[in-house]
């Protein structure tokens, strides 16, 4: 670790750039996490910890002759000994790169001094969990005591991020993040059901009430029912739709869409931007200060992409809606992406709410109203097969059921599944109330979602899996 706070790490690189007259500008960031863990496997705490980490990246530009190149160079643990090569090496990186595309001004501060920019990263412990072990352990012991096995995994994460320019940005975020991933098996390992959970510092968390719903769901699997594969009306919960809806919005950069490579694409450069992808008054939107889902108020880039541009480091986000009413609104945009689109600027933000005005049923509700259909728990492995239509594949995991007469009458087979998260938009018959929620896919990447369940009538199981 370093040996000096991360304030001062930043002020020191800064201080280097600026006595080296080749650089333009300069953005130094500094990065501080701490996690802690609980592991439980057959009905037993097996492993827990504690890490911290630290990271720094310099991002440096030069101007030449023909526009401002940048340079980016990240290390980790770095002590103050080893500051004049990081930055140094930044700037021979910008000297030797070609000009960068999305080469602008460095943001100039928009707002006053943080008042807490000089005080101690947060950090998290194993003290976390204190209420939660408790729980846990009596969740496993009646587990034991009724014939089933839980296995899962805690984790609670809190990254400090310090970003100071030499446009005089001095910014930091302190941002928990805490997830609970739980399965549970029949004692002969034939049946298996899954739940997730996300928490910003789990005393939120009912283990207790999440153990007794994966018991539930191992009671529903005690019948197996084979079924071919086609398209069934299916219950799409709040998980496995956040993962759907993750992959369609990382794929919703406004570059890619303006260079026609995506479904959000038109001919001549032109974006899908206002038309109608439902007709559903459906709202898909990101808000930093959302209620239980905050996130990071301002861009933090540590490299230059289709979506994300090193130069717009400390722009301020704001609530942007990506659909609105069922209209695309809005796609993810760089300063640089946003003059050639002609679009406002709206960079990505690091949470997901989806969600209908005036939806009111919950899970349930929509399993009692189902005449005969599927009720899925999970997806896997959900990769792309077209991107000009957003086309997906993946698996179903951990119990897919069979619902007839608005009861739950058994567990079918796997299927492989075909779709588009863009074409389901305008195929949902019913949108559920919007709650907090874990995707399972992508949760190690994008945690902060809140989604309802749907119903879509016509979700298309394309071939019949043997995975369990």
């Amino acid at each position: 670790m370093s040996d000096q706070t991360p304030q001062e790490t930043v002020e020191r690189a800064l201080a280097i750039a600026a006595g080296i007259k080749d650089v333009d500008g300069c953005v130094v960031l500094a990065d501080e996490s701490s996690s802690a863990n609980v592991r439980w496997a057959n009905n037993t705490l097996t492993t827990n910890g504690v890490t911290r980490g630290r990271r720094l990246t310099v991002i440096a530009s030069v101007k030449g002759a023909d526009g401002v190149a940048a340079g980016v160079v990240s290390r980790s643990s770095v002590r103050t000994a080893d500051l004049d090569d990081l930055v140094r090496a930044a700037v021979a990186a910008a000297s030797e790169n070609t000009p960068a595309e999305d080469a602008g001004a460095l943001v100039e501060p928009s707002r006053p001094a943080d008042p807490t920019w000089h005080e101690q990263p947060q950090e998290t412990s194993a003290a976390v969990f204190e209420g939660f072990v408790g729980d846990l352990g009596a969740a496993l012991t009646k587990a034991a005591a009724q014939d089933r096995l839980l296995f899962g995994f805690a984790e609670h994460v809190v990254n400090s991020s310090f970003m100071g320019s030499s446009t005089d940005l001095r910014l930091r975020h302190d941002q928990p993040t805490g997830k609970l991933e739980m399965n549970a098996k029949s004692s002969d390992l034939t049946r298996s059901a899954w739940s997730g959970a996300a928490t910003r510092d789990f005393t939120d968390i009912d283990i207790g009430r999440d153990a007794d719903a994966l018991a539930q769901r191992l009671k529903w699997a005690t019948r197996r029912i084979d079924l071919p594969a086609a398209r069934y009306e299916t219950i799409v919960p709040p998980g496995a739709l956040a993962d759907l809806l993750i992959y369609m919005y990382w794929s919703a950069g406004a570059r890619d869409a303006h260079d026609g490579r995506t479904v959000f694409s038109k001919p001549a450069g032109a974006t899908r931007v206002g038309e109608s992808l439902s007709s559903l008054p459906l709202t898909l939107r990101s808000d930093p200060s959302a209620p239980g889902l905050a996130c990071i108020p301002f861009v933090v880039a540590h490299a230059s992409s289709a979506e994300s541009s090193v130069f717009d480091n400390g722009l301020d986000l704001s609530p942007t809606s990506w659909i609105d009413k069922g209209r695309l609104n809005s796609l993810i945009q760089t300063r640089h992406t946003a003059a050639l689109t002609g679009l406002p600027v709206t960079p990505a933000i690091d949470n997901l709410i989806f969600e209908q005005d005036g939806a009111t049923a919950s899970l349930d509700d929509m399993i009692r109203s189902t005449e005969r259909g599927l009720l899925l728990t999970c997806l896997w492995y959900i990769r792309s097969v077209d991107p000009q239509t957003l086309l997906l594949t993946g698996l179903t995991r951990d119990g897919v059921y069979l619902v007839e007469g608005g009861e739950v009458v058994g567990a079918v087979n796997n299927f492989r599944f075909n779709e588009s998260p863009v074409d389901l938009l305008d195929r949902m018959t019913e949108v559920g109330s919007t709650q907090v929620c874990l995707c399972r896919e992508w949760n190690d990447y994008f945690s902060r979602t809140a989604m309802p369940a749907v119903r879509i009538p016509d979700f298309n199981m394309s071939t019949v899996s043997k995975a369990s």
